[in-house]
């Protein structure tokens, strides 16, 4: 039979069937350990259900279209970043997952929680993302407010949600799917996210799969990333790359630079592009570092 991971505790996964919509609580074969392939949760598996006492055995994993490190989940559609007035947004990680998401070949989105809390962050991110090619959602989980349009965007897709702890998450499934599962919400000495959520998970709802994931920290570059690749994925840069004096051009120091101008002129924002000035800056050294 066929399925899909939902979730995996010690040496057992659970898998929901694509045949039946049954769950089975199976094993690895020892043949996949010994090809180095370890089930992630998200991954699309052949398996041969178990009869009476007997164990079922996943016997082969399918080929991923992607696979996240950490958290370790597979064949992601969508990958939605979660921010929130409190704790304060950290737009350098978001950055950071935007380009670990096209690289990927999933479409990140932006989804901005607590807007029943007035401080000015979706104006912000309209600011910092526009021309970004991101569809970015405005909703409270604690109102209701913007989760009818959030809810059709997870609809026939894996959803991986990313982001900082304590930015409701896992509120934002409770109120999307009517669940009771624990929050954790901020520590009061450090108001840093108190994680909740220890192990990532598939969560099935109609023809929606969504991952509540641990609380991301700090991400580092892949070492195989060139520089000029990053240039690439910011889309609202690729769209003026043409304008520039130099091909390809990085959009960093070189005269004649149309994105440059653009971030100049006020049409793009010069926060952005100085934290993707620090992006490129970092991909740098790490090729420095590879052929020193």
């Amino acid at each position: 039979m066929e399925g899909i991971i939902l979730r995996g505790i010690g040496s057992f996964y659970t898998v929901r069937s694509s045949e039946d919509g049954g769950e089975y609580v199976l094993r690895a074969q020892k043949k996949l350990r010994r090809t180095g392939m370890k089930p992630l949760v998200g991954d699309r598996v052949l398996f041969v259900p178990g009869k009476g006492e007997e164990e079922g055995w996943i016997e082969s994993i399918l080929p991923r279209k992607n696979e996240l490190v950490r958290p370790s989940v597979a064949n992601v559609d969508m990958l939605m970043l979660v921010l929130a007035p409190v704790p304060l947004p950290d737009l350098m990680m978001i950055d950071r997952l935007i380009l670990r998401a096209r690289r990927g070949g999933m479409t990140p989105a932006i989804c901005v929680n607590k807007t029943d809390l007035e401080n000015g962050l979706p104006e912000k991110i309209e600011n910092e993302y526009a021309g970004s090619g991101l569809k970015s959602f405005y909703v409270s989980a604690k109102t209701g407010d913007g989760l009818g349009l959030l809810r059709p965007a997870l609809e026939g897709k894996v959803t991986c949600l990313a982001g900082q702890s304590a930015v409701g998450k896992t509120s934002l499934l409770n109120a999307l799917f009517g669940l009771a599962m624990e929050t954790g919400g901020l520590s009061e000495k450090t108001e840093r996210g108190r994680h909740t959520t220890r192990k990532a998970e598939l969560m099935t709802f109609g023809d929606a799969l969504v991952m509540d994931t641990p609380g991301f920290s700090l991400l580092e570059l892949e070492d195989d990333l060139p520089p000029e690749e990053i240039a690439d994925q910011y889309e609202e840069y690729a769209a003026l790359s043409e304008g520039c004096r130099f091909q390809p051009c990085l959009h960093d120091r070189e005269p004649g630079c149309a994105v440059r101008r653009a971030v100049e002129e006020g049409r793009l924002s010069p926060q952005r592009w100085e934290r993707y000035r620090k992006l490129l800056a970092e991909a740098k050294e790490k090729q420095k570092g590879r052929y020193a």
